[in-house]
């Protein structure tokens, strides 16, 4: 989820004041440019001019903004609901109950609200049968309870709580078409208080350790689960974001520490208030119960009776996503964003190799290996696609600065508190670094920075992979590793497109990069996949007011792009109120799944029911051609 900006600053905005010159060691950066050997973009530049209609990658028509209450596609497409908030995964359970009376006990079997991240995992040997993982991030109260307020009892919360976290469910096709199969015995809830395990370097610390869990390596709940990741080893990644929210103090008075406020802790929580009635997130009574969450969980779908895991050695934030990578002799990679203004892109690189042969041998591969965070130069200026050098730094305890001096007195401190060891070695602060994904053709990486309405401020200068001050639209930014190894620690850097508007923005950054237009404009671009003919699709979460500088931009929506020539389409508009998140595809490509998060969050939605007084159900839809062919060619 990403959250539209409001006027309150970060913590770190109100700690720290950073110019960017003083996070870019000069004779690092000489030192890598003479490493890269010139731009490694270049073999993929976009063109100069983005001709609309050009590309041969994209096989369809992009199609006008939408305000519609409804899925709007290219024509020859289709779409159809897979499943929907409240939908029991048992036969015989208990259906959804539209007056907000279903109780926590129901919720915690039924498909979690407000869908997010997802992947798709095939059977083996069978080609109309699989498993989905999917995310279910947060949930509205405005249609969770009777009264539409916040909650108001402890049970009230455990429901809360039911709605979000983890939804696997098994699904099929049948007749061309795939559907949800209720009564399978792999559907299973990962909801706000399942038990989950620690790992890594980090179980077992003190900080880490409550009253409940004298041990500190195990925890109730994964909650505020955004994006995701694939492992090649069949693996699901869940990446716990807004975690912070969830918390709050009794006393009103209470003094957080440095870390604590770097973190977001507050005492009266954002919109959530669970600590008034369950003293598990009440920060006076429980304050290591803050450090248990913000970590990258890992599921086995295809075992419904084992026990996810939060893998520690990937560190501590607001995840966004995971996105898997392999290096050229074989260790895993993770590129990693944290979501909040000012935050940093970090990578993890596993210290053992990954067994392909024998999948069971890397469960635990994710609790091993180093932990780094970016760092970019300030560009070369262009005005339309900068590009740059970057760098990796290393997050290891005794290594950069980072010690007992600088306030680390171990690594299991450094990953609990990986905000502040990226900002004792000057990594970049970033426009909210959200999706990550690597492309399948040639290894490049894209990540969607979605807005940033403080750039510009003091901390945060214009400059690099930011470009614009208080910017409203943000872009996405694009690298390329040294050697195309995602083991190097050098990289290069450009922009694929700056969003903004061209019609109310003429001839000004805010227009946009080259590549945007009247006919396929878009703000805060948040969600992103590749297919495996190498399209970029883009997800929005931005301003739906279609006023003002987001005048003639509709609904959010989903876009699809050519990574080569730069061009991008509008394939689909959402309905009312809606984010668009959450991306996988068939193993065909016949079939593209996509989540409708929040519809009606402000009301004036029924989506996808439209049933007289209805309620909106967040969804997954399947899209697909009407002539049976691959989506998007």
């Amino acid at each position: 989820m990403s959250l539209l900006e409001d006027n309150q600053n970060t913590d770190l905005e109100n700690m720290v004041g950073l110019s960017r010159r003083g996070f870019i060691s000069a004779g690092a950066l000489c030192g890598a440019a003479m490493f890269l050997g010139g731009n490694l973009l270049s073999r993929s530049v976009l063109a100069a001019s983005v001709s609309a209609g050009t590309s041969k990658l994209l096989g369809f028509d992009s199609i006008p903004a939408a305000t519609s209450d409804a899925i709007t596609l290219p024509p020859g497409y289709k779409s159809s609901v897979l499943i929907s908030w409240g939908q029991p995964l048992q036969k015989n359970g208990p259906a959804f109950d539209p007056s907000g009376n279903g109780t926590a006990e129901h919720q915690e079997i039924q498909f979690g609200d407000n869908n997010d991240g997802m992947s798709l995992f095939e059977f083996p040997g069978e080609k109309d049968r699989a498993l989905m993982a999917i995310n279910n991030e947060y949930t509205n109260y405005r249609y969770l309870y009777p009264h539409g307020g916040m909650p108001q009892s402890k049970e009230e919360v455990r429901k809360a709580l039911a709605c979000e976290g983890v939804s696997v469910i098994e699904v099929q096709r049948k007749n061309g078409q795939w559907q949800f199969v209720q009564g399978s015995r792999y559907n299973r809830r990962i909801h706000g208080n399942a038990p989950i395990t620690l790992s890594g370097p980090a179980a077992g610390h003190d900080l880490l350790k409550t009253s409940a869990d004298p041990h500190g390596k195990n925890v109730l709940g994964t909650f505020q689960n955004c994006a995701n990741g694939k492992t090649p080893w069949g693996t699901y990644l869940t990446c716990e974001e807004n975690f912070t929210d969830c918390f709050g103090s009794s006393n009103a008075e209470q003094k957080f520490d440095a870390a604590q406020k770097r973190y977001g802790a507050v005492a009266t929580s954002k919109e959530i208030n669970w600590h008034q009635h369950d003293e598990r997130f009440d920060l006076a009574k429980n304050p290591n119960e803050l450090n248990r969450h913000g970590w990258v969980v890992e599921i086995d779908p295809f075992d419904p009776q084992s026990t996810p895991v939060k893998r520690t050695a990937l560190g501590r934030f607001k995840h966004e996503n995971a996105a898997l990578a392999e290096t050229h002799d074989g260790h895993a990679v993770v590129y990693m964003g944290d979501d909040e203004r000012g935050e940093f892109i970090y990578k993890f690189v596993s210290r053992d190799k990954i067994n392909h042969k024998n999948p069971k041998a890397n469960r635990d591969l994710l609790d091993h290996g180093t932990l780094y965070v970016a760092r970019f130069d300030a560009g070369d200026g262009n005005a339309d696609h900068p590009r740059g050098q970057g760098e990796w730094i290393e997050l290891t305890h005794g290594k950069n600065g980072i010690d007992a001096s600088s306030g680390f007195a171990n690594q299991a401190e450094v990953l609990i508190h990986a905000r502040l060891a990226a900002t004792v070695v000057k990594a970049t602060r970033m426009d909210r670094p959200e999706w990550i994904v690597v492309s399948p053709k040639d290894g490049q990486v894209y990540c969607t920075l979605t807005n940033n309405a403080k750039r510009g401020e003091d901390g945060q200068p214009v400059g690099g992979p930011n470009p614009r001050e208080k910017n409203v639209y943000g872009q996405i930014l694009r690298w390329r590793t040294d050697r195309d190894d995602h083991g190097s620690k050098s990289f290069a850097w450009d922009l694929f497109v700056v969003a903004g508007n061209p019609g109310v923005h003429v001839g000004t950054p805010k227009g946009g990069s080259s590549n945007i237009t009247p006919q396929n404009m878009f703000n805060s671009p948040d969600g992103l996949g590749f297919d495996k003919a190498g399209r970029l699709w883009i997800l929005t979460d931005g301003d739906s007011s279609n006023a003002g500088d987001f005048a003639g931009m509709g609904n959010n929506q989903m876009l699809c792009a050519d990574p080569v020539t730069g061009e991008i389409r509008r394939f689909m508009v959402g309905p009312i109120g809606c984010e668009v998140t959450g991306i996988s595809f068939s193993p065909d490509q016949k079939t593209l799944f996509v989540g409708i998060q929040h519809p009606g969050e402000n009301g004036g939605s029924t989506f996808p029911e439209h049933l007289p007084n209805g309620k909106p159900r967040s969804s997954v839809m399947a899209i697909s051609r009407e002539d049976g062919g691959i989506v998007g060619a």
